[in-house]
């Protein structure tokens, strides 16, 4: 069973493609400007143009939630233990039906449990990944919240449970409490489907513990944190690069918080084509 998932090309190209896989709670569009970045660093390291793509997650943006019946086991709590392995083969199946044997695959937060599944489940498709303020750990009994939102959002038929996304707190980045990302991140949260927000938070919570993974990926990989990220700084993202070992390169970000490729587009972008160049 694979879900239907919106591709965004933001750039044609030959060889491997450059999958960027979006964050909670928005889509794929986030990663945008960072990508336009990114092919305009190739350009200039003289890297052969190659694709870039930004799809939106199953349950953002174009890419409809999927259905109880698609999403497989639901759990007493409502969550889905299933959906975040189902959701890997369905981005597999993206990429196989382009004609790609293998991606770089780069994921944000939400995205960066979708793209260490990936590697868990199929390793042979992954020339390289990176891991952007996320964690491996699955949430356990601390991930409550996530069912509370998701039934928040499905009482009220509103993305309003979620916009505390957009709005900033005393201790976050100097770009996010600028009026350019609030008005920003407002208007992707509001171009959300309650129900699509409410099925990522269930398929989020059921994901199986991921932990171990980051230590078995034998492929180039980027780990890279926003030091004021309230939950992946760089206390919990340089010790997991440290355990990936020789094979990972560490970037850690000054005054920049969880969304590090919409705060920070140009550093982020360094980071990944870097990690394209050594693939």
């Amino acid at each position: 069973m694979t879900f239907t998932i919106h591709n965004r090309i933001l750039r044609e190209g030959e060889g491997t493609p450059l999958v960027l896989v979006n964050a909670y709670p928005v889509d794929g569009r986030m990663w945008t400007e960072c990508a336009r970045r990114i092919a305009a660093l190739a350009d200039e390291e003289g890297l052969r143009p190659f694709p870039i793509w930004a799809p939106d997650m199953p349950g953002s943006g174009e890419s409809p939630a999927p259905s109880d019946r698609e999403s497989g086991r639901r759990a007493a709590n409502g969550s889905y233990p299933d959906a975040l392995d189902r959701m890997a083969e369905s981005y597999v199946a993206l990429l196989h039906a382009a004609g790609h044997d293998r991606a770089v695959w780069a994921g944000l937060s939400m995205g960066g449990y979708l793209v260490t599944d990936l590697y868990r489940l199929h390793p042979e498709a992954v020339a390289a990944i990176a891991l952007c303020d996320t964690m491996a750990a699955s949430d356990g009994i601390g991930g409550e919240p996530r069912l509370e939102t998701s039934n928040a959002c499905e009482a009220t038929n509103s993305v309003e449970p979620v916009m505390h996304f957009a709005r900033p707190s005393d201790g976050d980045s100097t770009v996010k409490k600028g009026q350019p990302f609030i008005d920003q991140m407002t208007a992707w949260i509001n171009d959300q489907n309650p129900a699509g927000l409410a099925w990522r938070q269930r398929m989020t919570y059921g994901r199986p513990e991921l932990a171990g993974v980051p230590e078995t990926m034998d492929v180039p990989v980027a780990v890279i944190s926003g030091e004021l990220d309230p939950t992946s700084n760089p206390s919990v993202m340089g010790p997991l690069a440290e355990r990936i070992g020789d094979n990972a390169v560490f970037t850690a970000i000054p005054d920049c918080g969880h969304f590090s490729a919409v705060e920070h587009p140009d550093t982020v972008a360094r980071a990944l084509v870097d990690l394209v160049g050594r693939v």
